[in-house]
C-alpha cells in the first residue's frame, strides 16, 4: 500500500520559499497578506531561526539596515516563507548587491528545502510609477535567477482606468455603458503596452525574464485574492515536487488542484498515446495526488488482485 502525504511531502521540502521584490507602496504586503489569508502582520524570524521584534525590524529599516535573509511567516499559513528586498529600489549599490548575493546563494542551493522557489517582482501601475526604474532595470538585466521562475506583478492596475476614461471622454460621450466600458478597457490595454515597463520586459537583451505576467488591482478590497498569482507561479515551476508543495498550500483553491490535475492527465496522455494498454489506475493515482486534502491510498482487492483508489478525507 503506497501513501501520497502532502504533509511528509512539506516536511521533506520544506516550506515554500518566495522571494517578493518592489519599490515603496507597491503593495507587496497585502499580496502576502492575500495570499495567506489574513490581515495580521507576519512573524519575522532572523536566519537562525530566532523571532525578532517586529519594531526593532522597523528601526532597522529606517536607519537603511535591511536583511534580506530575514524571513516572513504569517500564523494563518505557516507553509510559506517570504523574503523581502527592499532598499536597492532607491539606488543603494549596497542593497542591490545584498539581494543579488542572496538569489544566488539560494539559487545554488543544494538542498531543495533551502532554496528559492519563485521571485514576484512587484511594479505599480499607479500614474507616478510606469516607468521603468533603473533598480527594476538592474535586477533584469544583470541577476542571475537560475532555474528559480520570476512572476512579474502589475500591481494597483486599476489606476490606469482613469486615466484611459480622461484621454477618450469625448470620443465616448451619448455611447451606451457597455460600449463605454468596452473602449475605456481597450484604451487600459493600449497605455499598458505603451508603458515602458513592457518594452524593457520584453528586451531580448535581459539575462532574466519573466515566465508570466500577472495583474492586480483592487486588493484592499476584502473580495479579492491572488489566485492568478498563485495558478501561474505553480505552473511556472520546473518541479513537480515543488508544484505539489505550493498546491498543498492552498487546500481551499480547488480550482488551482482541477487544473493542476488536468495538466497532468493532458501530460500523460500524450506520453502514453499510441501504447496498446493505458494503465489507469496509475492515471487515477497521478491525479488524486494534487487534492492535498485527501489521503490517497492503493488497495489491492484478495480475490483477482485487482488495485483500487481509497480517497479518505482527513487524517485516519
Amino acid at each position: 500500500m503506497a501513501t501520497i502525504d502532502a504533509e511528509e511531502l512539506r516536511e521533506r521540502i520544506g516550506r515554500f520559499r518566495v522571494l517578493i521584490i518592489g519599490r515603496a507602496n507597491a503593495g507587496k504586503t497585502t499580496i502576502l497578506q492575500k495570499v495567506c489569508n489574513t490581515t495580521d502582520q507576519p512573524d519575522i524570524y532572523d536566519a537562525k531561526g530566532n523571532k525578532i521584534d517586529a519594531d526593532v525590524v522597523k528601526a532597522s529599516i529606517k536607519r537603511g539596515n535591511h536583511d534580506i535573509t530575514n524571513e516572513m511567516v504569517f500564523k494563518s499559513n505557516p507553509s510559506f516563507v517570504f523574503h523581502d528586498s527592499c532598499g536597492f529600489e532607491a539606488g543603494s549599490e549596497e542593497e542591490f548587491e545584498s539581494m543579488k548575493r542572496f538569489v544566488s546563494e539560494r539559487v545554488h542551493a543544494t538542498k531543495l528545502e533551502e532554496g528559492l522557489h519563485a521571485i514576484w517582482y512587484c511594479i505599480p501601475m499607479d500614474e507616478s510609477c510606469r516607468t521603468f526604474q533603473r533598480s527594476e532595470e538592474k535586477f533584469f538585466f544583470e541577476c542571475d535567477t537560475g532555474h528559480v521562475p520570476v512572476i512579474a506583478v502589475f500591481t494597483k492596475f486599476e489606476a490606469l482606468r482613469p486615466v484611459a476614461y480622461g484621454e477618450i471622454k469625448n470620443e465616448i460621450q451619448g455611447v451606451s455603458r457597455e460600449e463605454r466600458s468596452k473602449r475605456i478597457a481597450q484604451r487600459v490595454e493600449e497605455l499598458f503596452t505603451k508603458t515602458a515597463v513592457c518594452d524593457r520586459l520584453c528586451d531580448p537583451g535581459n539575462r532574466t525574464r519573466p515566465k508570466f505576467h500577472v495583474r492586480l488591482e483592487n486588493m484592499n478590497k476584502p473580495d479579492t485574492n491572488c489566485n492568478v498569482l498563485l495558478e501561474r507561479t505553480t505552473f511556472a515551476l520546473d518541479s513537480e515536487e515543488l508544484r505539489l508543495c505550493l498546491v498543498s498550500t492552498q487546500q481551499s483553491n480547488l480550482d488551482l488542484c482541477i487544473k493542476c490535475a488536468v495538466a497532468t492527465l493532458v501530460g500523460r496522455a500524450h506520453k502514453q498515446s499510441g501504447l496498446r494498454r493505458v494503465d489507469y489506475e496509475v492515471n487515477q493515482y497521478a491525479i488524486a495526488k494534487w487534492f492535498a486534502h485527501l489521503q490517497v491510498r492503493r488497495r489491492f482487492i484478495q480475490s483477482d488482485n485487482t488495485p483500487v483508489m481509497v480517497l479518505i478525507n482527513g487524517k485516519h
